[in-house]
């Protein structure tokens, strides 16, 4: 896009002092990492999906979006081997794109990995609540402080140290799925998918009910089987061979979470009914409940487990929203004290910052989680069209660009996902108008900071704005 920018001066020793630990996490910690930032969607959230298309609407739209986010993996374990920097999305289009271009993907998936945590707050404290943990008298938000105080300051210790963390809370959540399926899959009967009582609409029937625009509606929910897998990347400067690492990672954790969520898309529902299971909080332990009994010591692990898992996704999104926000302000783009790395280093500002900001919007939205979920989703989906654009880009403009690993089908790979991409983007404002347009909003203020302010106070030494100017002076040379 642009090229208008200019660089500023900064100190010599300005990268000492925004170092990244190298070498952390190899690609069975990245692995982990993809599929703990995904693997609270498997206990909820989907499940709403039932209520906006029925079963038929959401396993269209589980389709749909598992085909938009395998393309999009497979072009993201090529970009990710070929330019593996902390920056990752806003690296990516900045070498594709232009400035621009890059900056408004890195913002939108800092506006994704903001919001993100903040809904998975309400829903850890409807968890606590639900599981009778603390007194009913505790106010939600004291929840949501502990939450983020106590994952943050896991992340201020150091990245090893946090990797495994997550690794072991998502082990836990991941035998909590098994043992949900292999308890709950001999009770699957089909017609109870099929409970939702045709609405008439366009196109209504038993297996659409609420007919093609329930299709669409849904689109939302089949992301929130997926969502957060693309951060991955965002790992490649504390990876111990990112070449060689984030390809394996990345794949691997997106081939377990297909295989997940297409079982609770046809165990929940076909247990305990779409009907119910459209409005459930808690979807899994309901269903269980539902064929085994309230006291059911399956529900009671899975209830516990569901928790957990609500965890590794809130956990390890704080990573991701803090590398994100690491590279653009290393790079200039937002304010420089933002990536400041401490002793352990870990860039302590860009992990408290948003941190605070995505406590607060808890707090102010009442713990409305939908809310913060829809403005999530906004950011996630404009984020999926720069990216697959980017590697379609890259593959035209720089065909003999070194990659550690090629994309099975190259650009028409990632147009598949481009276009399903764009799809998505319309649906989040069929779903919710006001979250998507805040989104929008907040996107437009951040570009308008860029454009009057940042481009011309960018810093050549970061490793996101090296890679483009080195491909900018050999395009030169041609």
């Amino acid at each position: 896009m642009t090229r208008r920018v200019e660089y500023g001066h900064v100190e010599d020793n300005y990268l000492e002092r925004r170092q990244l630990k190298k070498g952390a996490a190899g690609w069975v910690l990245l692995a982990g990492l993809g599929v703990a930032y995904v693997i609270s969607g498997d206990f909820s959230g989907w499940n709403l999906g039932l209520a906006e298309g029925g079963w038929g609407g959401l396993a269209i739209a589980f389709c749909l979006m598992g085909l938009m986010y395998v393309c999009m993996s497979l072009g993201l374990a090529e970009l990710s081997s070929t330019l593996p920097t902390a920056g990752a999305g806003y690296g990516f289009a900045r070498r594709a794109l232009g400035p621009l271009g890059g900056f408004a993907t890195g913002m939108a998936i800092l506006i994704e990995y903001t919001m993100a945590p903040a809904a998975i707050s309400t829903f850890i404290a409807g968890y606590v609540k639900a599981l009778g943990i603390l007194p009913e008298s505790v106010p939600a938000w004291t929840i949501y402080l502990v939450a983020y105080a106590v994952f943050v300051g896991i992340h201020l210790w150091g990245v090893g140290e946090a990797l495994r963390v997550i690794f072991g809370i998502t082990i836990i959540a991941v035998v909590a799925l098994l043992a949900f399926v292999l308890g709950m899959i001999w009770h699957v009967d089909t017609a109870n998918m099929f409970d939702t009582v045709p609405d008439g609409s366009l196109g209504s029937s038993e297996f659409l009910p609420y007919g093609i625009s329930g299709v669409l509606a849904a689109l939302v929910f089949g992301i929130w089987f997926f969502l957060a897998i693309e951060g991955v990347p965002l790992a490649a400067e504390e990876s111990a061979d990112p070449k060689r690492d984030m390809p394996r990672g990345i794949l691997v954790a997106m081939g377990v979470l297909v295989v997940f969520g297409a079982l609770m898309l046809i165990i929940v529902p076909g247990t305990a009914g779409s009907e119910a299971m459209g409005v459930s909080d808690n979807p899994l332990p309901e269903a269980v409940r539902v064929v085994y009994g309230e006291n059911s010591a399956l529900a009671t692990f899975v209830n516990w487990a569901g928790l957990a898992g609500l965890i590794a996704s809130f956990f390890s999104i704080i990573f991701a929203y803090s590398r994100q926000l690491f590279a653009l302000s290393r790079a200039g783009y937002l304010p420089r004290w933002l990536s400041l790395t401490g002793g352990r280093k870990t860039p302590y500002m860009a992990l408290i910052v948003p941190g605070t900001i995505g406590f607060i919007l808890a707090v102010a939205t009442g713990g409305n989680g939908g809310v913060l979920l829809n403005v999530a989703v906004f950011g996630a989906t404009v984020s999926y069209v720069l990216l697959n654009l980017s590697h379609v880009v890259l593959r035209f403009k720089e065909p003999d660009l070194p990659r550690g690993y090629r994309t099975p089908g190259g650009a028409v790979t990632t147009s598949i996902a481009l276009v399903l991409a764009a799809v998505a983007v319309v649906a989040t404002f069929v779903v919710d108008m006001l979250a998507a347009g805040i989104a929008a909003g907040v996107l437009l203020v951040a570009l308008a900071y860029f454009w009057f302010y940042s481009r011309h106070r960018l810093v050549h030494q970061a490793p996101e704005e090296e890679f483009a100017q080195i491909s900018e002076a050999e395009s030169g040379l041609h």
